[in-house]
């Protein structure tokens, strides 16, 4: 398993995080609180809000999607 943090600031951020989810084919979770999701859907990315702090969660280490997504990444 791997695990991220992101914080995506406006709705081109999630679109864009979205789009590099989708272009994977291994799932791709988003994770707030107990809230888990699909990292690939649009709407469901969106109504976890902008300006929060996610995890995003992988059960595969894929250094090209690690990289894809490192301009979302938290500290």
């Amino acid at each position: 398993m791997k695990k991220f943090r992101i914080k995506l600031n406006s709705a081109n951020d999630v679109e864009e995080f979205v789009k590099i989810a989708s272009g994977f084919d291994f799932d791709i979770d988003l994770v707030s609180g107990t809230v888990y999701l699909d990292a690939k859907s649009l709407l469901g990315v969106l109504s976890m809000g902008l300006k929060r702090e996610l995890n995003v969660i992988t059960m595969v280490e894929d250094q090209q999607f690690a990289s894809a997504i490192k301009k979302f990444s938290v500290a």
